[in-house]
């Protein structure tokens, strides 16, 4: 199951287990057990510490790891390898007595949940989403005896896909009923499980001095900020609705240069972990709702937080980055993750063997569509324009498949279902003005970015396109205030370039703070 190369990395890892493991198989006579087996015999082999047996749980192929002789365990249904090996690999160690890397006051959270909370996550092993949630869920319930886990691979298991109707992963479901849907943390999880967490953390919040540098969002372009400022020695602070930004929900990154390849969950853990190397305050699941300038020249900026608090600095760098833009058609928020979804790698092998259609016709719309074709029964691509706008080397890929139809001149009009779940979209033929009906399972959504702004208006100059303007400093209309990423108007969208930005807006809100002179009241609040 496992090649040489490995195995032999897994055998490493092995070596760190502090307690012994068993890996308890439920298994048929499917191919699929067949190679599950294959796989925990393998996992069983590098080393003395764990040892494998029957089981006989209802899914089949599964399995459990247990820590042996306590009721510590993790479990499985299908066989955890393309995104999901990691998370594989990290259950083994964890149950395995190997310590995780979580704040030590988060996981007392976990600890002192109180209930019983049986999660189930549906996944699919391409999905670059799916990891954080399960990882997330996994190691909660090793740290907490009431929690329990089981990851299970939609593919494997269709019948539970459609008799539950998951249309989207990850999708987590707690003591048999929706819990919630997409990437989530341990911070969120237990946010949501613990009512008082929000009061508690605003709280904190409230106590905290101004800073010299509070940096609004942690993508690339905040967590380039970030390590910028705090670089330059002065207080440095970090607000984020999620660490990482879009790049958490992109597949493949082979542009940024020097890397010649890789993912965005990878990327978005590494850049909060070189933040975190820094003296920085990291602040995460804060949502910034009302920016307040700054009463005098080099006053305190103020930001108003969801949760009720509020942060101030002298200089604030907005790096709010962006989200998929939405049709903005009947049906299309009332069959979000029943159907219309945004991520064709993550969702894409729910629809294996159905009709579905992919909106857009860039490169992203035409990717997507390539990808989909392998795996669902027929594709059709829709373009509003008169032609598609991809680079012509996936055009050419695109008209080579057999079971892509493409429909220029098209303006999606409305997202039919059954009240449950995606049945058909309407089009208008916008040359002969015709509506149109194509019956089908999916609708994916690839037709670019929506600045997130909309709590700036009446503060900061925007764009017509709801984009903070910005000058070559990153300098925005509100003295102190700078802005950098895909928030702004810098013309090419880029993981590379909002980098760039992010540290050019660093540069400048210091070169502000040592050209302005503080007020008193500030001097001394500092």
């Amino acid at each position: 199951m496992l090649d040489a190369d490995l195995k032999a990395q897994l055998t490493a890892y092995m070596e760190k287990l502090a307690q012994p493991i068993e890996l308890v198989a439920s298994l048929d006579d499917s191919d699929a057990s067949r190679e599950l087996d294959a796989l925990l015999r393998d996992i069983a082999s590098t080393s003395d510490r764990i040892t494998l047996r029957e089981g006989d749980d209802a899914r089949k192929p599964s399995f459990e790891i247990v820590r042996a002789g306590t009721d510590v365990s993790v479990r499985f249904a299908g066989i955890p390898m393309g995104h999901e090996f990691t998370s594989l690999v990290l259950a083994l160690l964890q149950v395995g007595g190997y310590p995780a890397k979580i704040e030590e006051a988060l996981a007392n959270q976990v600890r002192d949940l109180e209930g019983e909370f049986n999660f189930e996550t549906y996944m699919s092993l391409s999905c670059q989403s799916c990891p954080d949630t399960v990882q997330a869920l996994n190691l909660m319930s090793v740290l907490n005896s009431n929690i329990s886990h089981v990851a299970i691979d939609g593919a494997l298991f269709q019948d539970e896909v459609q008799a539950r109707e998951v249309m989207s992963v990850p999708t987590v479901f707690l003591n048999g009923q929706p819990f919630d849907q997409g990437r989530m943390t341990v911070e969120q999880i237990v946010a949501r499980l613990d009512t008082g967490a929000a009061k508690k953390a605003a709280e904190q919040i409230a106590k905290k001095d101004p800073f010299d540098v509070l940096v609004v969002g942690g993508g690339p372009a905040g967590a380039a900020a970030a390590v910028y400022a705090a670089r330059k020695g002065i207080r440095t602070g970090i607000a984020a609705e999620r660490f990482g930004g879009q790049v958490l929900d992109t597949m493949s990154i082979e542009n940024f240069i020097s890397v010649q390849y890789t993912e965005g969950p990878k990327l978005g853990v590494a850049l909060e972990q070189h933040v975190r190397e820094y003296d920085v305050d990291v602040m995460n699941l804060q949502r910034a709702t009302k920016l307040v300038p700054a009463a005098e020249p080099g006053g305190l900026v103020e930001v108003q937080l969801e949760n009720g608090a509020s942060l101030k600095s002298r200089t604030v760098i907005l790096s709010t980055g962006a989200r998929w833009r939405q049709m903005g058609v009947p049906g299309e928020d009332q069959y979000r993750n029943k159907g219309v979804a945004y991520c064709p790698h993550c969702d894409g092998p729910l629809f294996k063997g159905k009709r579905v259609a992919v909106i857009g016709g860039g490169n992203s719309g035409v990717e997507a569509a390539i990808d989909l074709a392998g795996i669902v029964e027929h594709v059709t691509v829709l373009e509003f324009d008169s032609k598609l706008r991809a680079d012509e080397v996936l055009q050419r890929k695109l008209r080579s498949l057999a079971n892509v139809d493409i429909l220029v001149s098209a303006q999606t009009t409305e997202v039919l279902g059954d009240g449950q779940k995606v049945s058909a979209l309407v089009y208008k033929d916008r040359e002969s003005g015709e509506s149109r009906t194509i019956e089908l399972a999916g609708v994916f959504v690839q037709i670019g970015l929506l600045p997130n702004t909309e709590w700036l208006k009446g503060t900061v100059e925007l764009s017509p396109r709801g984009e903070i303007v910005i000058d070559e400093r990153g300098a925005t209309s509100v003295p102190g205030v700078f802005a950098a990423g895909d928030a702004t108007t810098v013309p090419y969208k880029q993981i590379v370039i909002a980098m760039g930005a992010g540290s050019t807006a660093a540069l400048s809100a210091f070169d502000h703070l040592i050209r302005t002179s503080a007020p008193a009241a500030v001097a001394e609040a500092a």
